[in-house]
């Protein structure tokens, strides 16, 4: 039985869970939760997610949330496919390896995402733009980029120097940024540009960036 991710195909976290699947060519059935009409708080969905937000996964008859949750499931239960995204042999690859995710999650996303809030999904619903948030946003992730180049100046990737899910973690907000009016991604330094050229050129991201194909999505 395919896997099931229910989500939306712009949504951001979802594009986060299918970045991986594509990344590991899983086969998966796209079940489209139209966010506009407010599926993903009927109660049906809040059975399986009780947060309300997108995506979750079914996967014979387990469910899953959480985007970066999933995404290490899919890559533990499927070593064999696709590279290895999440090292578990060496002490200290996995050391960087989580270090790296940790930095994702406490020095980009809650930035980025504010900034993209203020910028694109405010607007998109009828709500204004406040500009001081978004240059606070802004200024705040520019800082800690700034860390981000040291990093990188010492080693390929985020997680070290093979790439993993710490480096995937940062597509579906990071491309979003020049949207939003902030070119910091290829900016920043020459170590940013490089790595984030290379994760944002991955074959994975190019067949989902502008939106997850719907229904069954299968790999030869």
């Amino acid at each position: 039985m395919v896997l099931k991710l229910y989500g939306n195909p712009q949504a951001t976290c979802t594009k986060r869970v299918a970045v991986v699947l594509y990344e590991k060519k899983i086969p998966f059935e796209l079940v489209v939760i139209d966010l506009s009409k407010g599926e993903h708080k009927a109660p049906a969905f809040l059975e399986k997610q009780p947060f309300g937000q997108v995506p979750y996964i079914e996967d014979d008859g387990f469910t899953l949330f959480e985007s970066r949750a999933i995404s290490r499931y899919l890559d533990a239960k499927y070593p064999n496919k696709g590279p290895k995204l999440t090292p578990d042999s060496d002490l200290k690859a996995k050391a960087l390896f989580e270090q790296g995710v940790s930095i994702e999650q406490s020095n980009f996303d809650p930035f980025a995402s504010k900034a993209i809030m203020e910028a694109i999904f405010k607007p998109m619903f009828g709500q204004t733009k406040n500009d001081a948030v978004y240059d606070e946003a802004i200024k705040t992730l520019s800082a800690k980029l700034d860390a981000y180049e040291k990093i990188l100046a010492k080693q390929k990737y985020l997680g070290g120097d093979g790439v993993t899910l710490a480096d995937l973690f940062h597509l579906p907000y990071g491309s979003l940024l020049a949207t939003a009016g902030s070119d910091l991604m290829t900016s920043k330094g020459p170590n940013v540009t490089r790595w984030w050229k290379d994760i944002s050129s991955r074959e994975s991201w190019a067949a989902i960036a502008k939106g997850i194909p719907a229904g069954v999505n299968k790999f030869d």
